[in-house]
């Protein structure tokens, strides 16, 4: 499974899955957006991961952990 930007729910189950000690809530978007660039599954253009989609990402990301 290839994962874009748009994946927004699988990125963030992937991220808490990898990243288990990480409290999504303090997770700055630099930082954020390398860790999706580094999944072994995603594959999308890196210019395309902007501000919107990367608060998305940490909201579903938070989400997965309540």
């Amino acid at each position: 499974m290839s994962l874009k930007w748009a994946d927004v729910l699988d990125i963030a189950i992937e991220l808490a899955e990898s990243r288990p000690d990480t409290d999504p809530r303090y997770v700055n978007f630099v930082d954020l957006h390398r860790w999706v660039l580094a999944l072994p599954d995603f594959s999308d253009d890196p210019q395309r991961g902007g501000e919107k989609v990367l608060e998305a990402i940490q909201a579903a990301w938070i989400d997965e952990l309540d």
